[in-house]
């Protein structure tokens, strides 16, 4: 009785280990041939493996110095802008953006420093700096906290100054005809390495530049005491009433809009007069509206009214329009009031019939304590206290501040000094606020004059040039520098396949040829090998197995190869180049893709010599006997 056949899949096993034992043996066996195909594929994988990691070194080093860099990063605007603080936030939130922060304007941002005890000071430029501020932390420095500045390694080697050390500021002006001088000491928390920056420049907290351009501007600023003027809220008007008792002709009443800003003139009727003002005149009266067509005008154009109408009986009033304000007594319930502004002169007083009132006749230039006054409806119960909380609502930004109320009003309206109305109205176009410091309403800062600005990275500096040109705001940035870089990633790449295609084409006929011919070689023993009882499929194997061995052992000495010109090229032409320590390098992921695609390679050319192995039958071993 004969043994039961043998699984299919166990023969197979079995008829693998051995084709994989024949395979090895036969390569050991004619060991010079297989030497020279070995060292045929390392020759062209070997120069391949140089060009590529020469492509990845010198690139990666070279993009590596542009990252590490932040002044290749930076992105300066071409001209003065004025950039309010939401166009920051928004700037700030795109994930293309490291760092972001204002700037003052140039003529403002130059000072003179020194050290505390000496009066010899140099000029140099002031630039705000922040949390986050990649130019200083990526070059040796810190984020300059109150009191503190950071300097360029030039302005350093300048004042002969080290970190710890403790400057003085000198900070002039010109007002009023004479030159005024404001001082601030400051610790000196970090010097920048030289790279950071080539300009003798003293990086300091945003707070403190902008308090340097609000003193050069003139103005005060009391958290440092320096002295200087307010930025009042200027005076704005809708428009002004002239009344003329006896009326006025019309080439008078159209030239009341040439040349004064104001944009037309129309006759109304008393009663609209009195219901817009609360003032009564006669009904034979002539009343003027001379108002505007869209923003409101200044002082000048009020006063370029009044010139054209001097010498006549006339009354101008100007006014601006129906103001509501909300009222808060202190410890009471809040109520809102419809607000007039007057502020007569003598002679309108005695013309229009208007008493006498807390304050004075319209200025040009009048405290904002003398104008903080409000005559409520004799109507209204007065609260207990006779300083009142108020806001005006409907602007960008709400104003709140103090107010007094100094009594009933004779009209039956709420009556305030035009000059309050006036500022208030400036509202609208400006951002106003009260200080209680200073004690007056203050103009907002209208916005900045430009930027400092980090890309995240090399690649994101072209995509922020981009949109902020699209915003019509132009930049200076290293984007030519980033560009050539990538213009010669892809050069490199494109010679690499094109002489790795000329290599690899060559390597696979060799190894094919080399394969094709090793079986017409050895029909004979592989006929026997059928002849033994293998399968075809097993025996097709064979050349299988010994192209991945040869392609292992090729690569593995490519690598090998690779390693050691490498460090031959790192160590003798690094240093000249000035690229870095490592030019020619490669991961150790990109060598272990290399070993695998040379095997895969190796597996795919020796298909057709296996195909061949199919073809040759067991009769031959017998007929060559």
């Amino acid at each position: 009785m004969s043994a039961p056949a043998q699984p299919y899949h166990a023969n197979a096993k079995r008829h693998g280990g051995t084709m994989r034992f024949l395979a090895l043996v036969d390569l050991r066996h004619e060991w010079p041939l297989n030497l020279c195909l070995i060292l045929a594929l390392a020759a062209v994988l070997a120069p391949l493996l140089l060009l590529l990691g020469l492509k990845s070194g010198v690139v990666d080093a070279m993009r590596q110095r542009l990252v590490q860099d932040p002044v290749y990063r930076e992105l300066k605007p071409q001209e003065s802008l004025n950039l309010n603080p939401a166009w920051f936030e928004t700037l700030a939130a795109r994930p293309e953006v490291a760092f972001v922060i204002p700037t003052i304007l140039r003529g403002s941002s130059i000072i003179r420093v020194g050290k505390s005890d000496s009066e010899q000071a140099v000029s140099m430029d002031l630039l705000p700096s922040g949390p986050g501020d990649v130019l200083l932390l990526e070059n040796g420095g810190v984020v300059p906290q109150e009191g503190e500045v950071v300097l360029s390694a030039d302005a350093a080697a300048k004042l002969g100054a080290r970190a710890g050390d403790t400057l003085r500021a000198r900070i002039t002006r010109s007002r009023a005809g004479r030159m005024e001088t404001a001082t601030a000491d400051f610790k000196v928390g970090s010097v920048l390495s030289p790279r950071a920056d080539a300009q003798q420049r003293v990086y300091a907290p945003l707070s403190f530049t902008t308090d340097v351009e609000i003193y050069r501007e003139g103005r005060a600023v009391p958290g440092r005491n320096w002295p200087g003027g307010l930025a009042t809220p200027y005076f704005s008007f809708d428009g002004a009433f002239v009344v003329a008792p006896d009326g006025l002709d019309a080439l008078v009443t159209s030239g009341l809009v040439i040349g004064t800003g104001f944009g037309a003139v129309e006759s109304v009727a008393p009663a609209e007069f009195t219901r817009r003002t609360g003032l009564s005149v006669a009904d034979d009266a002539q009343v003027y509206d001379v108002r505007v067509l869209r923003e409101p005008v200044q002082w000048a154009s009020l006063q370029a009214v009044r010139d054209k109408l001097r010498g006549r009986e006339v009354a101008v009033m100007p006014y601006v329009k129906e103001m509501t304000l909300t009222l808060e007594p202190a410890g009471g319930t809040p109520f809102t009031v419809a607000v007039v502004g007057l502020s007569p002169s003598p002679p309108e007083q005695r013309l229009l019939n208007i008493p006498d009132l807390p304050w004075g006749p319209l200025k040009a230039e009048t405290p904002f304590a003398e104008y903080a006054q409000l005559l409520l409806p004799a109507a209204l119960q007065p609260p207990a206290e006779p300083t009142v909380t108020a806001t005006l609502s409907g602007v960008s930004r709400p104003v709140r501040f103090p107010l007094r109320l100094a009594g009933s009003s004779f009209n039956g309206r709420a009556v305030a000094p035009l000059e309050l109305l006036a500022a208030l109205r400036t509202a609208a176009l400006r951002e106003v606020g009260y200080s209680a410091e200073q004690s007056s309403l203050l103009l907002a800062r209208t916005g900045y004059s430009g930027f400092r600005l980090y890309a995240r990275g090399i690649d994101d500096v072209a995509e922020l040039h981009r949109g902020l040109r699209d915003q019509g705001i132009e930049t200076l940035a290293k984007v030519q520098d980033i560009e050539r870089i990538r213009l010669l990633d892809q050069a490199l790449t494109r010679l690499f396949w094109l002489v790795a295609l000329v290599g690899i084409v060559g390597g696979i006929a060799a190894l094919v040829a080399s394969l094709y011919a090793a079986v017409e070689r050895k029909q004979r023993d592989i006929a026997m090998m059928r002849l033994l009882g293998l399968s075809r499929f097993a025996v097709s194997r064979f050349p299988v197995y010994q192209s991945a061995a040869i392609a292992a052992l090729a690569a593995s000495l490519a690598i090998l190869g690779f390693y050691t010109l490498a460090a031959v090229i790192n160590t003798v032409f690094a240093a000249g180049l000035g690229l870095g320590a490592r030019i020619c390098q490669l991961p150790v992921g990109t060598l272990v893709q290399t070993l695998m695609v040379t095997v895969a390679a190796a597996v795919g050319s020796s298909l057709f010599a296996a195909w061949r192995t199919t073809l040759i039958e067991p009769a031959e071993a017998i007929r060559v006997e």
